[in-house]
C-alpha cells in the first residue's frame, strides 16, 4: 500500500497561506501529488499556486492508463507548461494579480516509478533509510551563484538574496519545466516541500523524522512541519510524503491544512 499525506501550515509570521498541495489516485492508476509555493502577495500569490494545483490536476486526471514513462514525462511537462498560460493569463488580466507567480514540484507514479517536474525553489528529495538525495535543482540566484563558485555551499543558507528565484511559474509567456525520473524501493519515501521546510530542516532532521517506519506518515510529516516552526517558522510551510509499501500496491492518502 504507497502511503501518502500532505500537511501545510501558515507559519508563525505570515498572515495568509500562499502555499497549495494536492494528492490522489488518479482513476487510471497513477498517483500524482503537487506542492506549489505562490509569490505576489495577498490574493496574487495563493491564486497563482492554487491555479498552478488546480490545472496540473485536472489536466492530468484524464491520462490513459498504461503509459509509458516518455509519456508520462511528457504529459506532466504539457500540464505545467498549460499551467503556466493559465497563471500569465490570468495576472494579464487583473491589476491586482499583475507579476503573481509560483513554484511547483509535482511527481506523477505509476506503480514503483515516475516523473518529477519542477519549477522554482520548491524540491523533491528521496529518503532511503538515512539517506537523503536532493533531486530537484533550485532555480534561484544563489544556486547559480554556488553552481559558479562565487560563494560557499555555507553562504548559500545566510546569503542576502536567498530567496530570489530565478524561474517561476506564470511571470513570463514561456518557460522551461525540469524533469527527473525516480525509481521508488520497499522503504523508500519521496518528500515534495516548499522551501518553508527545506530552508528550516536539515537533511540529517529529515533522514531522522521520516526514517521512523513505526510511525503514522502522518505524524512523521507533522513533525517535520513542527521542527520548521519551533526553528522559526518564517514562510509558509508544505510537506507531502510518498511511501513506497514492502507489498502490493493500493493507496492511503492524509491530508491537513492549517
Amino acid at each position: 500500500m504507497m502511503n501518502t499525506v500532505h500537511v501545510s501550515h501558515v507559519g508563525r509570521v505570515r498572515s495568509v497561506n500562499e502555499d497549495s498541495a494536492w494528492i490522489r489516485h488518479l482513476d487510471q492508476g497513477y498517483i500524482l501529488g503537487i506542492v506549489a509555493d505562490g509569490m505576489g502577495g495577498h490574493l496574487a500569490g495563493d491564486t497563482a499556486s492554487r491555479l498552478a494545483v488546480e490545472t496540473v490536476s485536472d489536466d492530468l486526471s484524464v491520462l490513459e492508463p498504461g503509459l509509458s514513462e516518455a509519456s508520462l514525462s511528457a504529459a506532466l511537462s504539457d500540464a505545467i507548461l498549460h499551467a503556466n498560460e493559465v497563471i500569465y493569463r490570468t495576472a494579464a488580466g487583473d491589476e491586482k494579480l499583475h507579476n503573481m507567480g509560483t513554484t511547483v514540484v509535482a511527481l506523477l507514479m505509476s506503480n514503483a516509478s515516475g516523473i518529477i517536474g519542477h519549477i522554482g525553489d520548491s524540491r523533491a528529495y528521496k529518503i532511503t533509510g538515512d539517506k537523503v538525495v536532493q533531486l530537484t535543482d533550485d532555480h534561484t540566484l544563489v544556486n547559480e551563484l554556488y553552481k559558479n563558485g562565487q560563494i560557499s555551499e555555507e553562504e548559500t543558507h545566510v546569503h542576502p538574496l536567498k530567496n530570489v528565484v530565478t524561474r517561476a511559474l506564470g511571470t513570463d509567456e514561456d518557460v522551461s519545466v525540469d524533469l527527473y525520473p525516480v525509481i521508488l524501493e520497499a522503504g523508500d519515501v519521496i518528500m515534495l516541500c516548499s522551501d518553508g521546510l527545506s530552508n528550516l530542516v536539515s537533511s540529517v532532521q529529515m533522514a531522522t523524522v521520516i526514517g521512523q517506519s513505526d510511525l503514522p506518515l502522518s505524524e512523521r510529516a507533522d513533525r517535520l512541519l513542527q521542527l520548521a516552526l519551533l526553528a522559526g517558522g518564517d514562510d509558509n510551510i508544505t510537506v507531502a510524503l510518498f511511501e513506497m509499501p514492502a507489498g502490493p500496491l493500493s493507496v492511503v492518502e492524509e491530508g491537513v491544512e492549517s
